[in-house]
């Protein structure tokens, strides 16, 4: 038994939602340790760098790697392109959080 078109374009729609939902929350939750780790003057201990790095590393391909669907809204192109800009200025703070500590 296969599902009608529409019922596969609404499950497809769906998923993609879900997915570009989970990088913002990835990205904010990310924000606010960075932020965190700044304001507080923690230092920024070998497995906390190598760790934010690596999350920030994903992050940045999952979101630079991304290929729009034809049929996505130009709402998610303009979501996409803040994201990134978000993932770029991730990583300035992170640079600061982690300079201050070398």
């Amino acid at each position: 038994m296969s599902m009608p078109k529409d019922e596969i374009q609404k499950e497809m729609t769906e998923a993609w939602t879900t997915y570009l939902q989970a990088l913002e929350k990835s990205i904010e939750i990310l924000d606010r340790d960075i932020t965190e780790a700044r304001e507080m003057g923690k230092v920024c201990t070998s497995e906390w760098c190598e760790a934010t790095e690596h999350v920030i590393d994903e992050l940045a391909n999952a979101l630079f790697s991304i290929s729009e669907p034809r049929w996505s809204e130009p709402e998610d192109s303009k979501k996409i392109k803040a994201l990134k800009r978000r993932v770029y200025d991730l990583y300035v703070n992170y640079r600061g959080v982690y300079e201050k500590a070398a």
